[in-house]
Parts: structure tokens; C-alpha cells; sequence
């Protein structure tokens, strides 16, 4: 007798940050947190998620609420990949992009989260459980509005809590600027300690190459986000200017985006964010898609999520930290030695503190069989 979905409950929540959080073209309003929740004939109770950054969290509420979720109610979760290509395609006339993956992402991970529990196992070793635990960095405290002082004074701290690299943002007017921060940080934290930058699509052709070679000497991990996502042959003509590993894919919606960035031999690291790729299942796709091309994997944002996914494929070198659930959860990503550690428990990992979640949620709809 098949496991059957019976009833969907969509929620939204919204999460302020922490820290103020500012970048090259934006800043970081609120954490809009979509959850899906299923429940299966079984019993079991699967919850999966995704987030914006203060926008269009209303809409990826009315998307699931009106097209996708009503497609769900009767099917099999266990059916992952075909659920997956019905709502894509079911979607396709309204193109590939953000609101679509995130709707998508909040499906994908909840049935993931029941094909874990169902089989009760933790979600990276059921996806392949390459690595116990995965190096982590910070990207908490390298805002691009904080002073060179207030870099070296949070990268060293970080250091001293056992992180094994930062993220500093660039993208200040002028590039001295951006050189003067990076290389206090540098000359702080010592040659053992790696340092990547992020320019959140901040620049243009020129401009970048212009950066490039004014960070030569710094050591740098990698640029981030360097031109807008849709420029794939700015991104080749970079790499032609620069010895600095190029990373890219926060702001990319498809596996199809991953390739072509791949084949033209436009990026050194590809940066799938779960959420915003639509799921766990393109998601582990782009990763082993990376590892033919000998290209690591190193994902933006949702560590929760993401410190499993990194657990489960063999090229995954670095797991972003920015705690993003502490509110309304039990659990928190483990980091010893500065490295992440995957959870144990069945599912995702992710321990919801369902009261909290009620009395902060925006918005609550359910939809039944």
C-alpha cells in the first residue's frame, strides 16, 4: 500500500536579522521563511523550506497555495523526481526564475525530509555520505558598512573561535578602499587563515578586472559574484585577467545555468543555494554535475540545509555560516574545530519549535484531500 500525501499546511514566518547586513547592491530587510509541511498516511510529518531576503515571500505563498501544493495532495512522496518535473513544468510558462525555484525548494526539501525520516537516516547519508564533517567560514561579521577596524576586530575573533576563513563583502566607491579593508584583515589574521570576497554582482567589466589586480598579493580564496549572473562571457574574460578563483551561482535558478557557466570555463567554484535552484534534488545534481568538471561546490547561505548537502558529495570543501533558524528551532548547526558537523537525526535535521513558529507566523493555509 502506497504512502500517500493527505493534507499540505504552508506557512510564513519572518525573521529579522541579527546584524545589520549590507552588500554592493542591497540590504538585508528580513528573512521571509516559507515552510511546507506534509502529512502522509503513514503519520510521519515532513516540513521542508525556503527564504527571500525581505521581498516576494507573499508570492511564493500564493504560487505553492494555488498551482502546486493542490497537485501534491494524493500523490506518493516517495516519487521525488517525477513530483519534481510535473510542478517545473507545470510552472514553465511563467519562465525559470526566483519565485518558481523558491516554491519548488519548499517542496523538494519536505520530501526529502519524509524519504529521510520514512527510511530513517539522516539526510546526507542518504545522499551519499562522502564526509563526516566539512571546514566552515563566517560571513557574519564582513559586511560591506563596517570599518577596516571592525573587519579585523570580527575576522579576528572568528579566528579565535576556531573558523577556518571569512567572507569579507567589496564593492566600497572607490578600489582603494576595498584594498585597504582587505588587506588589514590580511595582515591580522596571518597567511594560514583564507579570506574570500563577495562583490554581490556589483560590478561591471572593467571595473572588476581593475579589482582583480589590485587584490593581487592578498591571498584571496575567491571573488564572488563579480558581474551580474546573466554575463557568462564577462565571467570567461575575467578569468583570463585574474589568478583569483571566480565563484558564482547564488543568483542562478537551473541546473542548465550551472552547465553553461561550467562549459565555457566561466567560474572556478559554482555556489548553488538550495532554495533558490529549486530543491535538493537539482541541488545534488549541480554538485556532481561540478565534480565531472573538477569544480567544488561551496553553497551560499542556508547552512542548515546546506551542512548536510555538503556532507553528502566529495567536493564540497567549505560550508557558509550564517545562523538563520536559531529563532524558531530546537537545534543548531555543531561546529568543532572549525568544521560543520551534518546532523544525526533522521530527516533533515532541522528540530521546527512549532509553538514559536505559531505565535510568529505571518500567514497559515491548509489543504486537504
Amino acid at each position: 500500500m502506497p504512502t500517500l500525501i493527505e493534507r499540505i499546511t504552508l506557512r510564513q514566518i519572518d525573521l529579522p536579522p541579527k546584524v545589520l547586513r549590507t552588500d554592493a547592491i542591497q540590504s538585508f530587510v528580513t528573512q521571509e521563511t516559507i515552510l511546507l509541511s506534509l502529512h502522509t498516511s503513514d503519520g510521519l510529518l515532513s516540513t521542508g523550506y525556503a527564504y527571500t531576503i525581505g521581498t516576494g515571500g507573499s508570492s511564493v505563498m500564493a504560487l505553492l497555495k494555488d498551482h502546486l501544493a493542490p497537485r501534491l495532495l494524493g500523490r506518493d512522496p516517495v516519487l521525488i523526481e517525477a513530483i519534481w518535473k510535473d510542478l517545473f513544468f507545470h510552472t514553465h510558462a511563467t519562465a525559470v526564475g526566483a519565485i518558481t525555484s523558491l516554491a519548488l525548494a519548499c517542496v523538494d526539501t519536505a520530501l526529502w525530509d519524509w524519504r529521510a525520516r520514512s527510511q530513517r537516516l539522516p539526510l546526507w547519508q542518504l545522499l551519499g555520505g562522502a564526509q563526516p564533517r566539512v571546514p566552515v567560514y563566517t560571513t557574519e561579521g564582513g559586511w560591506l558598512h563596517l570599518s577596516p577596524e571592525e573587519l579585523v576586530d570580527q575576522t579576528l575573533q572568528a579566528q579565535a573561535q576556531g573558523f577556518r576563513g571569512a567572507k569579507i563583502k567589496i564593492g566600497r566607491p572607490h578600489v582603494s578602499e576595498d584594498v585597504a579593508r582587505l588587506a588589514a584583515v590580511r595582515q591580522a589574521v596571518g597567511p594560514g587563515f583564507d579570506l574570500f570576497t563577495d562583490a554581490n554582482q556589483g560590478f561591471n567589466r572593467s571595473e572588476v578586472v581593475r579589482r582583480a589586480h589590485a587584490f593581487d598579493g592578498l591571498d584571496l580564496g575567491w571573488i564572488e559574484e563579480p558581474l551580474p549572473a546573466e554575463d557568462v562571457s564577462g565571467h570567461v574574460q575575467l578569468r583570463r585577467h585574474t589568478r583569483i578563483p571566480v565563484a558564482v551561482g547564488e543568483s542562478m535558478y537551473h541546473l542548465s545555468q550551472f552547465r553553461e557557466y561550467l562549459e565555457q570555463g566561466a567560474c572556478s567554484i559554482v555556489q548553488p543555494d538550495v532554495a533558490r535552484i529549486g530543491g535538493i534534488t537539482p541541488w545534488i545534481k549541480t554538485a556532481h554535475l561540478a565534480e565531472g568538471f573538477n569544480v567544488p561546490v561551496c553553497p551560499h547561505f542556508l547552512m542548515e540545509l546546506h551542512v548536510s548537502l555538503c556532507a553528502a558529495v566529495p567536493n564540497a570543501p567549505w560550508v557558509e555560516y550564517i545562523p538563520q533558524l536559531d529563532e524558531v528551532t530546537r537545534s543548531s548547526i555543531q561546529v568543532h574545530d572549525g568544521f560543520a558537523i551534518p546532523p544525526d537525526e533522521p530527516g533533515l535535521g532541522i528540530d521546527w519549535d512549532w509553538p514559536v513558529i505559531a505565535r510568529r507566523q505571518k500567514a497559515e493555509v491548509t489543504l486537504a484531500t
